[in-house]
């Protein structure tokens, strides 16, 4: 058991939260019991998480995404009345961590991405702020564009979309950002990286890569985003001696 304070005051610190600008509030967004047992993790703070959060008689959620982005309506009516209201009435807190988990240099999305595509030497990429929402780094031997689109899409059990570099060159270095980070691969092609993956593409992207000769993986928004809130929640698991559980909804983009 861990008090809710606490624990806000810890994972806070542990992702530096006060040193990071985002587009939401990180750390507890909704506040519920003050004793926390068991904690439920997950990517976002859907419907069909809290609920699931609800039946697993959870006191806490833990999300990469949760509520109050920058941009959205104030009220709180229709889908995030709902939402709000079943966290609300059972009294679970709701922690939320976004850009600083993508970036943290060990239980981060994109350092979960880089151990499980085995990526070697990474470091951030040059330039960019916060440190690490980009990273870089090399593979272990070089590989053909198709083999590494068939890796990638066998770890993480989704079939990744491949634009390829002009010159189909072979792929030794690497860059990446999980989730929507399509916007970083002209900073990548810039500093002669080799393939560049995130999670989303967008119509300009496929003209950058074939233009800037790199190749380009867009492996989904949410798969790439699965592991940084799972290695999270089990270092809680070890670290305080809670019951965690990470349960992941579908999400197809």
């Amino acid at each position: 058991m861990i008090q809710r304070r606490y624990l806000e005051n810890h994972l806070n610190d542990l992702l530096t939260i006060n040193l990071i600008k985002d587009y939401c509030p990180n750390g507890l967004q909704i506040q519920g019991k003050n004793e926390i047992k068991k904690i439920i993790t997950g990517v976002t703070a859907t419907q069909a998480l809290i609920e699931q959060a609800i039946a697993q008689k959870a006191d806490a959620l833990l999300v990469h995404h949760g509520f109050f982005w920058k941009n959205e309506a104030y009220a709180i009516k229709g889908m995030k009345h709902k939402r709000i209201k079943a966290l609300l009435e059972h009294d679970i807190n709701l922690f939320a961590y976004h850009l600083p988990l993508d970036a943290h240099a060990e239980l981060g999305n994109n350092a979960q991405l880089g151990k499980l595509l085995t990526i070697e030497n990474t470091k951030p990429l040059l330039g960019l702020k916060p440190e690490g929402i980009v990273m870089q780094g090399a593979l272990n031997k070089p590989l053909l564009a198709q083999e590494f689109s068939e890796q990638i899409s066998t770890r993480l059990q989704r079939q990744c979309l491949h634009i390829a570099a002009t010159s189909n060159k072979t792929i030794k270095t690497v860059a990446w950002c999980t989730g929507g980070g399509q916007g970083y691969i002209e900073a990548a092609a810039e500093q002669g990286i080799d393939a560049f993956i995130t999670g989303e593409a967008s119509e300009q992207t496929t003209h950058i890569a074939r233009e800037m000769d790199i190749h380009f993986f867009a492996a989904g928004h949410h798969a790439t985003e699965r592991y940084g809130i799972k290695a999270l929640g089990e270092y809680l698991q070890q670290k305080f001696d809670l019951a965690v559980e990470f349960i992941d909804i579908d999400n197809p983009v």
